[in-house]
């Protein structure tokens, strides 16, 4: 994991964290210091070179059925460009990594 500064009040975090059974999360947060925000986030989770699925904070409006979480969705299989869910645990307030973690954990032990 790196973390740099753009400037005295924006950062960046990215990199990757390996698991067991080729899991593995590659993440990348755009983060506010000043106002202590995560502004932008990519979280993708893979099984070797297989993308499982991933969450992102890239607005659909249009989508009604993604307004619970907005803009937090999560992107699934089948057609996993196009299948978005709501994604409740994601926040730009709050750390997103315990929640990640976890779901790291789960995949490693299936």
């Amino acid at each position: 994991m790196h973390v740099w500064s753009d400037s005295s009040f924006t950062g960046v975090a990215e990199g990757e964290v390996f698991c067991a059974n080729g899991i593995r999360l590659r993440m990348r947060e755009e983060l506010d210091f000043d106002a202590g925000l995560i502004t932008s986030y990519g979280y993708e989770f893979y099984r070797g070179d297989e993308r499982l699925f991933w969450f992102d904070d890239f607005p659909h409006p249009n989508d009604p059925a993604l307004a619970s979480s907005f803009p937090h969705h999560r992107h699934l299989p089948p057609d996993i460009r196009h299948h978005r869910v709501p994604a409740p645990e994601m926040s730009f307030h709050t750390p997103n990594l315990p929640f990640l973690v976890g779901e790291l954990a789960k995949l490693a032990a299936s």
